[in-house]
């Protein structure tokens, strides 16, 4: 492990959803999407919580709820539960995303 020690200019925040509720779950997680790699392979997914992503590297093309997007390195996006999408990496770049998923109860 390495440990950096942070100076004050170095540190950068930015607030990209809020969300309170007194019943809900939420899930955090990273993603890497290799050039050419479609998710899912085929058609169309959805889920049932509400999926906030942000782009931390590379750009992605895609489908959510019938329209067509790009969403790019340090852009970040909502698709609310239920809704089909899908995406790809149409780039040579692989794709780093951050996602949270919350499931309001």
């Amino acid at each position: 492990m390495i440990i950096k020690e942070i100076m004050q200019e170095d540190i950068v925040q930015q607030n990209l959803f809020q969300d309170q509720y007194k019943e809900s779950e939420i899930k955090f997680g990273f993603v890497k999407i290799k050039p050419g790699e479609r998710l899912p392979l085929s058609g169309t997914t959805s889920h049932i919580e509400n999926e906030y992503s942000f782009i931390v590297r590379g750009s992605l093309t895609g489908e959510s709820g019938g329209k067509n997007y790009r969403i790019s390195q340090g852009e970040a996006s909502f698709i609310p539960a239920g809704e089909p999408h899908w995406c790809m990496n149409d780039s040579e770049e692989t794709v780093e995303l951050v996602y949270a998923l919350l499931d309001i109860k």
